[in-house]
């Protein structure tokens, strides 16, 4: 619709050019198709303003009513709705602006703002002029023809943009389902070179470690002091202490998700700086707290492998599979309707406590890595349990920390 718009908007001008107004009225014609696109881009650019905000305003009200019963004892009752009264004031202005620029679109700058400038310039020319009617009657119907392809223009260019905006809106979700199988990563560090640092060196080694929380409260004294560890390759440490004294601070150290106030931390000889944040955590794996591991609404296989790529192959499928029914879950993979494509979360099949554990743990064994931490994964499971999930990760895991209370 919109090429054939322009067709005879050109065929319009190229009339009105040999009417009474001649150059000048085609010229017109051709000023007012500009103006159109312009207010076109306008249109454009305040409707994408006002999907943007309405999305804002979808995912402020979706976390809130999930997050309903923090939120009424964390925030002040007259606090409660100041934001969504910012929220719906901005929708109601871009809505308002929006909503105007659509009138003029359709309105104004189409047949029914054409027609009368159009024939106001004919009537000028005709009667100051003095044409003759055969011209008069060739500007009239170049200004008529000119008329029906302005209404359709305008009409194509809204549909159009709207198409544009929708295109817009699940670009992301197409982009998400594409893998970059062959991505370069930089590699500032030779593979032959990290091959004889992993002969020479323990997996990680931290030294003379100090951590301390901002405004802990504890003048001069740190979570973590002066504290020494080594791990080599088929070491398995276990970690013991109370609650409170450093032992889940440590894990984030080690696994990099924290940085260290004072000391070094080496990872087969290379400290994070060289060898990346990604590097790091695709050889450091932790499997933190129960209540600070998540399963997402998704099927068990992407809870499962969501950690070591996706799409799966069918070989990743396999082991997550068999690491499951090493750690004891054989029986609700075969009460699950799907196996490993059963929805399972919040909208899905219901995981128990121990369930939930030996997934998490699941999760940290697929993904590979040079060293595996588990922050108290043990706690929520039966002394049986404990003892077959136990035996697999001994069996699975290439470097081990295990962080338990006595």
């Amino acid at each position: 619709m919109a090429c054939t718009s322009f067709f005879e908007v050109l065929i319009a001008a190229v009339v009105l050019m040999l009417g009474a107004g001649g150059l000048l009225h085609g010229m017109l014609l051709l000023g007012w198709t500009a103006m159109i696109l312009l207010l076109g881009w306008m249109y454009y650019l305040r409707m994408r303003d006002w999907l943007i905000h309405s999305r804002v305003m979808t995912c402020d009200l979706v976390e809130r009513m999930v997050g309903h019963r923090t939120r009424l004892t964390q925030e002040r009752p007259d606090q409660l709705h100041e934001i969504e009264d910012q929220l719906l004031s901005r929708y109601a202005m871009l809505s308002k602006r929006l909503d105007s620029m659509e009138v003029i679109m359709k309105s104004a700058a189409g047949r029914r703002g054409w027609l009368p400038v159009s024939l106001l310039g004919t009537l000028t020319m005709f009667f100051s002029t003095g044409v003759g009617v055969s011209m008069f009657a060739v500007s009239l119907g170049g200004t008529l023809l000119a008329a029906l392809a302005l209404d359709q223009l305008v009409q194509s260019i809204y549909q159009l943009l709207k198409t544009v905006m929708s295109w817009e809106q699940v670009y992301p979700l197409y982009q998400a389902a594409c893998r970059e199988h062959a991505r370069k990563v930089p590699q500032f560090i030779p593979a032959t070179c990290f091959k004889q640092q992993k002969e020479k060196h323990p997996v990680i080694q931290a030294e003379k470690l100090n951590f301390s929380y901002p405004n802990s409260g504890q003048e001069n004294q740190g979570i973590l002091d002066e504290c020494d560890l080594a791990i080599q390759a088929g070491q398995s440490v276990l970690l013991e202490g109370a609650s409170g004294c450093g032992k889940s601070t440590l894990a984030l150290l080690l696994s990099g998700l924290q940085q260290p106030d004072s000391g070094s931390l080496h990872l087969f000889g290379f400290s994070l700086a060289s060898l990346g944040e990604e590097a790091w955590r695709k050889r450091v794996v932790i499997a933190p707290q129960f209540h600070q591991n998540y399963v997402l609404t998704e099927t068990l296989a992407f809870n499962l492998l969501m950690g070591r790529g996706w799409p799966p192959s069918q070989e990743d499928l396999m082991e997550a599979e068999t690491v499951c029914r090493e750690l004891g879950l054989a029986e609700l993979l075969e009460a699950m309707p799907s196996g490993l494509q059963q929805m399972v979360g919040e909208g899905g099949w219901r995981l128990s406590h121990g369930e939930r554990s030996r997934l998490f743990i699941a999760r940290t064994l697929l993904q590979k890595a040079d060293l595996i931490i588990l922050d108290e994964s043990f706690a929520a499971l039966d002394p049986e349990t404990l003892q077959i999930a136990l035996s697999c990760v001994l069996r699975r895991a290439k470097a081990l920390l295990l962080i338990a209370h006595p």
